[in-house]
């Protein structure tokens, strides 16, 4: 199933101020994440961001602050969105069967929340090198194990081409040009 921009979301999951310092290649998830974000923006792909207990771990890092409305953001308790109520209720009411996953920790919210929807019947893509954990073990296990699951395990380019789905209009020249030179 190809992901189609009528269709997805981008769920972009606890890049904390208190947590990205422990996370293994943060510099590379926080720029990719960046980058996805503003070509969903650009594309009118929904994106929300959720946030792990703030008070504890601290509001979404800066570079992903700045690029998203006060409204974008989520917080919860729960390690999965999906098990989060107010979250839930929020990702349900964008009404998209493709969820595009990005975030910390790989093997922990952004494994529950992945398997979570997937068990509710969504399509959920997760971005590879969008994702991240203290440990690079723990990344290797929560891929083995989502895509094991039937989560489908993705690049942040195979979403950008996926979504533009053609060359040659206007759309793509312009995120060709920004985004993929």
């Amino acid at each position: 199933m190809l992901m189609r921009v009528e269709t997805s979301c981008l769920l972009v999951i606890d890049f904390q101020e208190r947590l990205m310092p422990a996370i293994h290649d943060a510099d590379h998830i926080i720029a990719n994440g960046a980058w996805l974000i503003r070509i969903a923006q650009q594309l009118d792909v929904p994106v929300l961001a959720s946030e792990q207990y703030p008070h504890g771990l601290g509001r979404t890092v800066t570079t992903i602050r700045a690029l998203l409305p006060e409204d974008a953001f989520m917080e919860k308790m729960h390690f999965s969105c999906a098990a989060e109520p107010t979250c839930r209720q929020r990702i349900d009411a964008l009404g998209r069967q493709q969820i595009v996953i990005i975030g910390a920790e790989a093997h922990v919210c952004v494994l529950q929340t992945a398997l979570d929807l997937h068990a509710a019947g969504k399509e959920v893509y997760l971005v590879a090198d969008g994702t991240s954990s203290r440990s690079p073990r723990n990344v290797e296990l929560a891929l083995a194990r989502m895509r094991a699951e039937g989560v489908r395990i993705v690049s942040r380019e195979m979403v950008a081409f996926e979504w533009l789905h053609q060359a040659g209009d206007a759309r793509f020249r312009q995120i060709s040009r920004e985004f993929l030179r």
